[in-house]
């Protein structure tokens, strides 16, 4: 490149492309513009509940709900503060099922749609068929309890918690549209002929090219386990309060709160004065919220990786 004139050519061919791939100023400013306007409106819901969280119940019943209280308590954290053990507990049961959870939902997920993707597997129909009917036919609650408690013998153990919402046949058949439009079939046929095995061919030539669709059903795993406190209410005792999730004691401390709020005529109107009952429910929510929050960069990160990977040819 020690020609002047190449150097020149290079130079303006350059500019070309980065006058045709670039942005006019004004245009720039209107997407910076419609992009702050979308975090926003993403980011002051949840600053709402937090300044509610941290607001007097005398400021709330004054002046409603606002963004500035009159008066800032944080009567509704300590109050969860005092429990603090059986909250503590239950937020490591909570990380467990979910960390649990959702691995084995991953696994089970994506080894089933990887096996139904393949148009030499044997009993391809016959898997499809049986994954899709309960799809669509549900055998009820009462069949569901019966088999997870009599059968199974479910109840009162962590897996009830965890087993029940492992394999979701909605994820199965995204897993496996996945693998059948996106991994070439020369993959697969490149690691027979080097002598890989089923397995090895899927763990090191498919999963690298699946990470957008198995970081994207990890999520909505994560935030199904999360979230969940049906099933606690469902498979677990009173005298089993060891193995409660974090939602489902969170949800009993706020009906409680709510059942003395409505029955205040029996309590002293100094116990009343000192119980938080909006502020609770906002710090409640704050509680669930930002710990599924801050695990959303993690999934990011393989999102962009996974993106990266299936988008190399070669």
């Amino acid at each position: 490149m020690s020609n002047p004139a190449a150097k020149a050519t290079l130079r303006e061919t350059g500019d070309g492309l980065t006058r045709f791939n670039g942005l006019k100023p004004l245009t720039n400013a209107a997407f910076s513009l419609l992009f702050i306007v979308l975090a926003l409106i993403t980011f002051l819901p949840v600053l709402f509940v937090f300044m509610i969280s941290i607001s007097s119940e005398a400021s709330i019943a004054a002046n409603g709900y606002s963004f500035w209280p009159s008066e800032f308590s944080l009567r509704s954290y300590e109050y969860l503060w005092q429990s603090k053990d059986y909250i503590g507990r239950a937020f490591l049961n909570s990380i467990g099922i979910t960390v649990v959870g959702t691995c084995l939902g991953l696994i089970l997920t994506s080894t089933l749609g990887y096996a139904l993707s393949r148009p030499n597997f044997y009993f391809k129909k016959l898997y499809t068929l049986m994954i899709l009917v309960p799809m669509f036919f549900g055998g009820g609650l009462l069949a569901t309890y019966m088999v997870n408690t009599q059968l199974y013998g479910l109840k009162n153990t962590y897996f009830a918690l965890i087993l029940p919402g492992a394999c979701s046949t909605f994820y199965v058949v995204i897993m496996r549209t996945f693998f059948q439009t996106t991994i070439p079939d020369s993959i697969i046929e490149s690691g027979k002929i080097d002598g890989a095995s089923q397995l090895r061919i899927f763990v090191q030539l498919v999963l690298p090219l699946a990470l957008p669709v198995i970081a994207t059903i990890g999520l909505f795993f994560t935030f199904n386990y999360w979230n969940a406190w049906y099933g606690a209410m469902l498979y677990l005792d009173s005298n089993h309060r060891e193995l409660f999730p974090l939602q489902y004691v969170l949800i009993s401390i706020e009906r409680n709160i709510a059942f003395m709020a409505q029955n205040e005529e029996f309590l002293s109107e100094e116990s009343m004065a000192n119980m938080p009952t909006e502020s609770m429910r906002m710090a409640i929510v704050m509680v669930i919220v930002i710990p599924i929050a801050c695990s959303y960069p993690f999934f990011q990160r393989y999102f962009v990786g996974g993106l990266t990977i299936g988008a190399v040819k070669g």
